[in-house]
């Protein structure tokens, strides 16, 4: 919003997974509308919590925006973590097509190494491309490969390859201690704020929660709580442990990726921000 504000011509895109879903707001620390009220944001609340939601819907409506924003003269600030999403956008990559019959039987199978094997047969340059224990890349690979019959490799070169853009790209880089006290104070913020209430109404609602809004970090444990009886206390450690492992898995990611300038924030975020107005104006 700095940023935002400092530059006056922009509009933010928020790059998130789970801001999509209406009513999923305490959760995913969505912008409310007062914040949205002094810089247009786009890419929030465009779907029901029980619509599954897929990068292609998000990046059809990603491309739109972005016409829209150039066309008013204006510039567009990408905001968010969910990497597929960026790189779908950023990279021009055309997400192939789900298959819902052929994805329930593969998740059928257990054997995750099997079905990397009957991936290397199908189509071994994919399967040459990801770990044989990456389940969720293996059995997408496999669903498309099946569903589309094409082979999976034949989309594109894949996620390891990192094309020149003309976007610049930043990252905030937080010490690991720091990030896990913000995680453990970030919950019990959500939790007063109305969590519980929020998840418990969504939960409620006709048609409840589709399979991916049911995922959404915070929302997967409270549902346990709610449904299954879980502990309170107990679905809060398990939050945070997901939270944490994600946000490793997140820095992996993003340390892959060459075109990332990193800056490092300490206690005050906002410090930073005139070196990201620098790397904005650089020629």
């Amino acid at each position: 919003m700095a940023v935002a504000r400092a530059l006056g011509d922009v509009e933010i895109v928020t790059v998130d997974s789970m801001q999509v879903y209406r009513g999923m707001d305490i959760g995913t620390a969505k912008p409310d509308l007062a914040v949205r009220g002094g810089v247009p944001h786009h890419l929030v609340d465009l779907a029901d919590p029980s619509e599954e939601w897929t990068v292609a819907c998000w990046l059809a409506a990603a491309r739109e925006v972005l016409a829209g924003i150039e066309a008013r003269g204006r510039r567009a600030l990408l905001v968010g973590g969910t990497g597929l999403y960026f790189r779908a956008l950023v990279d021009g990559l055309c997400p192939p097509g789900r298959y819902p019959e052929v994805l329930g039987e593969l998740e059928d199978e257990a054997d995750t190494a099997a079905l990397h094997r009957r991936l290397a047969v199908l189509d071994p340059t994919a399967a040459a491309r990801m770990a044989p224990a990456n389940r969720r890349r293996v059995i997408r690979a496999l669903e498309v490969t099946l569903g589309s019959g094409r082979p999976f490799s034949s989309f594109g070169p894949g996620l390891d390859t990192y094309p020149a853009v003309p976007w610049r790209v930043a990252g905030l880089w937080l010490p690991r201690d720091t990030l896990a006290r913000r995680i453990a104070r970030r919950w019990e913020t959500m939790l007063a704020a109305g969590l519980l209430d929020e998840v418990r109404g969504l939960a409620a609602r006709p048609g409840g929660l589709a399979r991916t809004a049911r995922q959404a970090l915070g929302y997967r444990e409270l549902l346990a709580h709610l449904e299954a009886g879980v502990p309170l206390a107990e679905a809060g450690e398990e939050a945070l442990r997901r939270t944490r492992a994600f946000a490793r898995r997140q820095r992996v990611w993003w340390q892959r990726d060459p075109r990332v300038a990193w800056i490092e924030v300490g206690g005050n975020p906002l410090a930073v921000t005139a070196r990201l107005l620098g790397d904005w104006s650089a020629p």
